[in-house]
Formats: structure tokens, C-alpha cells, sequence
């Protein structure tokens, strides 16, 4: 494991080389013993997997090969991210959250308990590229909302709580909580029947 500034793990962690933690971010370049990683209990890191500098994951964390997180990222308990996944800086992850393989998370996003973000799905928080000016603010994903893979979420929509966004939709507003969006640009139905309480 390679490891930059002050990192911690917790008790009943497998990393499987190359691993690294606390990479340094823009600002923390050339210091020595900044904030690295905090990573709790029973966490199971691949390899390929670099984590930056001031995060904070909780247990039971899972990881793929080539996964990427980015500084400033709060990530809660049992959260598994998936091969080749980029989660870039400043984003708040919630507990219980599953992001398959190849998925984008773009700096500036907020994620929910209990959301499922399928395979090759992209988040954006530049409305107008490749200006890159601020605000830059990607979307807010409320609890138990669900991603299909390929889907692409434009920048600062919220998609509400029990929401699902069909695989392959492009979400251009928000997305009513209990409601489903499906299309390009996605238009919103009701839930099916099986995905209703």
C-alpha cells in the first residue's frame, strides 16, 4: 500500500496491492502530514484503488479495481463502488449505496441512503462546458433512489425520494420522489408495479 499523509483503517480491512490512500490534493501538495484517509471497519479495497486526501469513509466499504475517489468526499457505512468508478471531489455519499461499474460522480454531488446507480451512468455538474465556471453543482440524489445503467443526470437536478431513472434516460429537470423517468430528455411516469410499496 502507498500511503500519503495521515491515513487510517480500520480493524478487519483486505487491501490487495497496489493500493493507495491520502494522495495529495492541488492545495495539499508538498505537505507532509495533512488529513489523508479514514476508512472504518471491514473494508475491502482492490487493486488499483487511489483514495485522496481529507476523506472520510465509514465500514463495511467495498471497492473495484481502478477505483478513483477524489479529497473532501464523505462516504457513509456500507457503500460499494465498482471497477473503473470516479467519484471526483466534494461529494457526499450516503450509507447503504451501491455504484456499479463505471459509473461518474462529479465534484459537488450529494447521494442519498439506500441509492443504486447502474453500470456506464453519468452525472454532470457543468451546465454550460467546457467553461468549468462556478457554480459548478452536480445533481442530489435522494433516499432509495434507483439509476438504470447508461443514464445521464444534467447538473443541480434532484431526483426524489423512490425515484427511478430508467436505464438509458437523459434527465434534463427533477425528477418527482415516486415517480419514474424514462426517455431523452426523460419524460416522468408512474412507477411499475413491482417497484411500488
Amino acid at each position: 500500500m502507498i500511503e500519503y499523509g495521515k491515513n487510517s483503517v480500520g480493524e478487519g480491512a483486505r487491501i490487495f496491492d497496489p493500493v493507495t490512500l491520502g494522495f495529495p490534493s492541488r492545495e495539499r501538495m508538498g505537505e507532509e502530514d495533512y488529513p489523508g484517509t479514514v476508512i472504518g471497519k471491514d473494508a475491502v479495497l482492490r487493486s488499483g484503488t487511489v483514495i485522496y486526501c481529507d476523506v472520510e469513509i465509514g465500514d463495511g466499504f467495498s471497492t473495484g479495481h481502478n477505483v478513483m475517489i477524489r479529497e473532501r468526499t464523505k462516504i457513509g457505512d456500507q457503500v460499494a463502488v465498482g471497477t473503473s468508478t470516479v467519484v471526483e471531489g466534494e461529494c457526499v455519499i450516503g450509507s447503504h449505496v451501491s455504484l456499479q461499474s463505471m459509473v461518474y460522480i462529479p465534484t459537488n454531488t450529494i447521494l442519498g441512503d439506500h441509492v443504486f446507480i447502474g453500470p456506464n451512468a453519468v452525472l454532470t455538474n457543468d451546465r454550460y462546458p467546457p467553461r468549468g465556471q462556478p457554480p459548478l453543482q452536480g445533481p442530489v440524489i435522494r433516499d432509495h433512489v434507483s439509476i438504470g445503467a447508461g443514464a445521464v443526470l444534467l447538473p443541480g437536478i434532484t431526483v426524489g425520494e423512490g425515484a427511478l431513472v430508467a436505464a438509458g434516460a437523459v434527465v434534463t429537470h427533477d425528477v418527482p420522489e415516486y415517480m419514474m423517468a424514462i426517455g431523452s430528455p426523460a419524460r416522468f411516469v408512474d412507477l411499475p408495479e413491482g417497484m411500488r410499496d
